[in-house]
């Protein structure tokens, strides 16, 4: 499904300066003058961003509120096509088969990562295929109990686990999902031994947490936050290595597990063979765009924090997580598919 998303004014704006942009895949200061930018002849048409989630997912509202005023940045008019499916890999292989003109983009998570270690063969090459443009938005998990459990913090949940191994429960989604994946990892680093027990859909694994078949669930901020502040649902920890800005009162899970850390991203990236010079044009927009008052609070209340970062940062991320991730299934044991 396409959805046109935004209008194009004219290029009124002009980027002051962008820190970290690559050239030549190395990280080095660029900024975009405003004779540089008058001259540009990108972008002079629409620009596509095919997401590999569907319309109305937290995923999808990220890109179309960040792709709005990057719009208005760059005097573009942005497209948003809708490509859930395969993994991901629909939306991926649909940006590789075009053309390397920056007209385009990719949205790629941390879930493009994990789909390297899930799979034997991908239709597409994530790493050699794309160039990396910048990240969007950083978000961490929630590792919530029910209050029949008695936890007040991981480290109850731990004790109990080290005590009773075997016995508790870990709902997450998706055998292969990060949220999945996190369950994992977050067994091998705390050194217990629980189920993860898999559902179809965050309600079912949502109401198995309530219910107490399971003592703990991992998912997003968004899954989630109605049962927190109803307070059916108890946050024990964030799964990322900080304090996560999106709940400040709840501490990160590697202050009681040190070592875990499960961050996701979105992020955009081009083709391979994109103009350079297209690509340090859309980094400039985002490193303005992602600053702005209005954008962060957009992005915080879906519990995005908005990040932009150079190309460099955003390379070693994605092959970071590659190996991160890939090392997790390979550890417990999953089959490539």
């Amino acid at each position: 499904m396409t959805h046109d998303l935004t209008r194009a004014p004219s290029r009124r704006t002009l980027l002051r300066g962008a820190a970290g942009c690559l050239v030549g895949g190395l990280s080095a200061p660029f900024v975009v003058s405003a004779s540089a930018w008058a001259q540009a002849k990108y972008p002079n048409r629409p620009i596509k961003v095919v997401v590999p989630f569907g319309a109305g997912g937290v995923a999808d509202i990220t890109v179309r509120i960040v792709t709005e005023r990057l719009g208005d940045k760059i005097g573009a008019r942005f497209v948003i096509e809708n490509a859930p499916g395969a993994g991901g890999s629909l939306a991926a292989t649909r940006v590789a088969s075009s053309a390397p003109d920056g007209y385009t983009l990719a949205l790629f998570s941390n879930g493009t990562a994990v789909s390297v270690g899930l799979f034997k063969q991908l239709p597409f090459d994530p790493v050699n295929g794309f160039v990396p443009i910048s990240t969007l938005g950083l978000f961490d998990f929630i590792l919530a109990t029910n209050k029949q459990s008695g936890y007040t913090k991981l480290a109850d949940l731990v004790a109990d686990a080290k005590a009773r191994p075997g016995v508790l429960n870990i709902a997450t989604v998706i055998a292969g999902s990060t949220q999945n994946l996190s369950g994992v990892l977050f067994n091998s680093v705390a050194d217990i031994k629980t189920e993860i027990v898999v559902y179809r859909t965050t309600p079912d694994a949502l109401v198995s947490v309530l219910r107490n078949d399971a003592q703990l669930i991992i998912d997003s901020y968004a899954s989630l936050k109605g049962s927190v502040e109803d307070k059916n649902l108890v946050a024990l920890a964030t799964s990322g290595a900080q304090q996560s800005p999106v709940l400040p009162d709840v501490p990160p899970a590697a202050a009681t597990v040190p070592g875990f850390d499960a961050t996701s991203w979105n992020a955009l990236f081009a083709k391979t063979g994109t103009p350079e010079e297209y690509v340090r044009i859309l980094n400039a927009g985002l490193q303005e765009v992602l600053v702005e008052p209005e954008v962060k609070r957009k992005l915080l209340e879906l519990g995005i924090v908005a990040s932009a970062s150079t190309q460099g940062e955003l390379s070693e991320r994605l092959t970071g997580d590659i190996k991160r991730w890939s090392a997790v299934i390979e550890k417990a044991g999953i089959p490539k598919q």
